[in-house]
């Protein structure tokens, strides 16, 4: 049995409105490149490092998907799945 966890998360940036999907097997580590912008790209580009949302699964392919599907989702729909996670689009990267 597979004993690692796979994440898909949601970043924005300070202001909410600019989203970014990503999907990691270390969620701390990646937020941590995110914020200090080790990889060049569109996080860094548009500072999105604020990490608003994430939910986790043992399955690395259900993980791929899941980050494939909600990346074709309307704005409204990917900002209905935060507000319903976290209503206050609060920073979860400082609770660890």
């Amino acid at each position: 049995m597979n004993d690692k966890l796979f994440f898909v998360y949601i970043l924005t940036n300070s202001n909410n409105n600019v989203m970014y999907i990503g999907m990691t097997n270390d969620l701390q580590r990646r937020i941590l490149e995110h914020k200090t912008k080790m990889i060049e790209g569109f996080t860094s580009k548009y500072n999105v490092n604020k990490l608003v949302y994430f939910e986790t699964t043992e399955d690395p392919i259900a993980a791929i998907s899941r980050e494939k599907k909600i990346k074709k989702w309307r704005r409204e729909k990917k900002n209905r799945l935060v507000i319903e996670n976290n209503p206050k689009w609060e920073d979860l990267s400082l609770k660890f």
